[in-house]
């Protein structure tokens, strides 16, 4: 059982001093994308080349979670010289493992494409899609194996929850968060110090902590992805945050289409009460604090802060007007504090390394990272972190390799449904939140889904609210009827059959949607037609005077 900071350290160097007994160390990306590509395939034709090479004593092979280049799986990196070895398959092994482990030659046809102006193999932080990143909330994906609690330790695990037992008081934790600046990284950008202090200060003798993992974006998968590969760090944030705000419950949401991300939670949940880390009098503390999963259905909607209460309750997954506040009244009428994976998973550093060390990255107003999921028509598509204040060129060309096929950027949705376009004259805008708002665009979660030339922005207003229309729990008439009235209307346009009214009315509609919805999903719901009207208005007009755009469209 761990009770002291002397019991992580004994860990720490058991597990120093058994990894030193090996030469190399192989971490195969056990990721969503990679788990896909059928990366297991891969790890056991590794395991049987070192088998029948003797080399078993000699190379360590750990699974990791995502290493980042979701589009190059499977994807391993030899340590701890940092090769990183590529669209793998399992008839690739032997030849790696002969080449690299056995000779000391690194398999150069089979490591990351790009050697560049180095006119050799870049090693893994030499590669342009990783040497901009800052990692905090994802400082272990990758690079630890995702089932070891030791591994965890080792890495400075476990270290800030006790450090908060043992040093600080419940307001000396909030007031750290707030000093931090972390806001919340699930969409809003709330301050995280602010709403703990509000849970910290509601009456009650029950209060609940709740992890929101319910991720429904199209094109966003950073939640799961941390949770796949760092599920502890994720335990470690709900803890602090349980001891701030004075709860000894908390419960994580996670979609049921995450099943990879719920068995890796469940086993390291499983690890912490076994050690002794969650449960009764934490490290030997009157602190108690537990955790429970509860499975969404996959409604988007459940995303929303009242609805995610009402389905853990188990009720229908409908929204509630506010106030009273989550903090106020929530889960079972108990003061109640929601938080994304991504705000989470900044917890424990900011703990450890101060508020003044996270006030080092980012901007004035929006400090730390954050992490995106780049997706749609660039080349390297993946979950990247970045320091905020990166600009969208940099992010796009620099870490994302660019529009592929050398065709043209025309736009990039940000923020998913509730979010709106940035286009190329504005790829030099700071992405934090308040540039973000200038632009009509929101950060939310973090999905980026880039466009090239060829896309129909009226096709994409027509994705995302058909998206939201069938997303839409059908409460409140404005959402439920709105979003459907506005989608009649795309699809009139994209038909041909586009009046000269339409524009206006499609704008009318959004404002009163805007204005009278009662949660954020219907309320943020015209956004992404709003943006394609404020930027690509002329492609409404081509479609309805001369039928098809000049992207092409898909007038039928």
């Amino acid at each position: 059982m761990i009770k002291s900071t002397q019991d992580l350290l004994d860990i720490t160097k058991k597990y120093q001093e058994t990894n030193s007994k090996y030469k190399y160390r192989v971490l195969v990306c056990a990721g969503g994308g990679c788990v896909s590509a059928d990366c297991h395939e891969v790890k056991d034709a590794l395991l049987q080349s070192l088998k029948e090479n003797d080399l078993e004593d000699q190379v360590l092979v750990s699974e990791t979670g995502c290493i980042g280049t979701c589009n190059l799986g499977p994807v391993m990196v030899v340590m701890p010289e940092e090769v990183f070895y590529t669209r793998l398959k399992p008839k690739d092994i032997p030849e790696i493992v002969k080449s690299h482990l056995v000779e000391g030659n690194i398999l150069v046809n089979k490591t990351y494409f790009d050697m560049g102006a180095l006119k050799r193999v870049p090693y893994l932080n030499e590669i342009s899609f990783f040497k901009k990143q800052v990692k905090i909330a994802l400082r272990n994906c990758g690079l630890i194996d995702y089932s070891s609690i030791d591994e965890y330790i080792a890495n400075d695990g476990y270290k800030a929850v006790l450090k908060v037992l043992q040093e600080m008081t419940q307001e000396e934790v909030t007031q750290e968060i707030t000093k931090s600046g972390l806001r919340g990284r699930g969409g809003a950008g709330f301050p995280a110090g602010i709403k703990w202090e509000a849970g910290r200060k509601a009456p009650g003798d029950q209060k609940y902590l709740i992890c929101n993992a319910d991720e429904g974006d199209p094109g966003a998968f950073m939640d799961r992805s941390i949770i796949e590969g760092d599920p502890h760090t994720i335990i470690e944030g709900m803890m602090i945050g349980g001891y701030a705000i004075g709860a000894n419950k908390g419960f994580c949401y996670i979609r049921a289409e995450y099943p990879i991300a719920v068995e890796r939670l469940e086993y390291a949940l499983k690890q912490a009460r076994e050690a002794g880390i969650l449960g009764k009098n934490v490290f030997g503390t009157d602190f108690a604090f537990d955790i429970e999963i509860r499975i969404g259905a996959g409604a988007f909607v459940c995303g929303e802060e009242t609805a995610l209460m009402a389905s853990v309750e188990g009720k229908r997954g409908e929204p509630k007007q506010k106030p009273p506040f989550p903090f106020q009244k929530g889960l079972f009428q108990k003061p109640t504090i929601i938080n994304n994976v991504e705000t989470l998973a900044n917890i424990p550093p900011i703990i450890l390394n101060g508020s003044e060390w996270f006030n080092g990255f980012g901007t004035e107003k929006s400090k730390g990272t954050k992490v995106f999921a780049l997706a749609g028509d660039i080349v390297n598509t993946g979950l990247v972190e970045v320091p905020m204040g990166m600009t969208l060129r940099e992010i796009v060309y620099d870490l994302g390799g660019g529009v592929p096929k050398k065709k043209a950027f025309k736009a990039a949705q940000m923020g998913g449904p509730s979010g709106g376009c940035i286009v190329s004259d504005d790829l030099d805008t700071p992405v934090d939140f308040d540039s973000l708002a200038q632009l009509g665009a929101i950060m939310g979660s973090g999905g980026l889904i880039v466009m090239n030339e060829n896309n129909c922005m009226v096709d994409v207003a027509k994705f995302f609210m058909e998206f939201v229309q069938d997303e839409s729990c059908g409460k409140c008439v404005p959402c439920r009827a709105g979003t459907k009235a506005i989608l009649e209307v795309l699809d009139r346009i994209l038909e041909g059959n586009g009046q000269e009214n339409d524009i206006e009315l499609m704008e009318k509609l959004c404002e009163n949607i805007k204005k009278t919805a009662i949660c954020g999903l219907g309320q943020t719901a015209p956004n992404p037609v709003l943006s394609t009207l404020r930027y690509f208005r002329d492609e409404y007009e081509e479609h309805i005077q001369n039928k098809p755009c000049r992207a092409g469209g898909n007038t039928k």
